[in-house]
């Protein structure tokens, strides 16, 4: 479902502004509908974050056949920008505490936008593509608190490929656990 609506979203908010839609994530917001938090890139490469708002709304539309004149309802999503900031004016992204299962952070821009994911590896996803974008196209580090680090750059070859890869190594680490566990230990005489 979520490569529909990343297609979608991309046909009606970012083609017509010749933006290519990287990431997004849906997010919690007091007013109603869905919400989306988007990052985008344009042919310039400039990098701009937004939230969408995702709204239903019922139209009527003429049937018209033969001797009958009826109206149907038709349900279409309209989506619309309600923010856009870009990834160079964004200067923290604060995790709050690593040590806590907690899908909220903040973005620190010139005021501090309060996000809150639907799930935590939501949030690391979000963050890690981030990251890249900010190395690829900002050419500097994205300033990062409060986030564990294994979630946002796991180590050596397993390089930054997603919440699969870090679930297969500790997968792999619990494994050689067990093993080195039923080894025998040898009895000093």
């Amino acid at each position: 479902m979520s490569s529909l609506l990343r297609e979608e979203m991309q046909r009606v908010l970012f083609r017509p502004t010749k933006q290519r839609l990287v990431e997004f994530i849906e997010i919690e917001e007091p007013t109603h509908g869905r919400h989306f938090i988007c990052v985008s890139v344009a042919k310039n490469k400039l990098v701009q974050l937004c939230i969408v708002r995702c709204q239903i709304s019922q139209t009527a539309q003429n049937s018209v056949s033969k001797g009958s004149h009826t109206q149907r309802s038709s349900i279409q999503e309209c989506y619309r920008r309600t923010e856009v900031w870009s990834l160079q004016d964004l200067t923290l992204v604060d995790g709050r505490d690593p040590d806590v299962d907690d899908p909220c952070f903040l973005l620190h821009f010139d005021k501090v936008r309060t996000v809150t994911a639907i799930s935590c590896s939501a949030k690391y996803s979000f963050v890690r593509a981030l990251v890249v974008l900010c190395d690829q196209n900002c050419q500097r580090s994205l300033n990062l608190r409060n986030f564990d680090w294994a979630y946002i750059k796991p180590t050596s070859f397993y390089s930054n490929r997603g919440d699969c890869i870090v679930l297969t190594q500790i997968c792999f680490y619990a494994f050689n656990l067990v093993c080195l566990s039923m080894c025998p230990v040898p009895l000093d005489a």
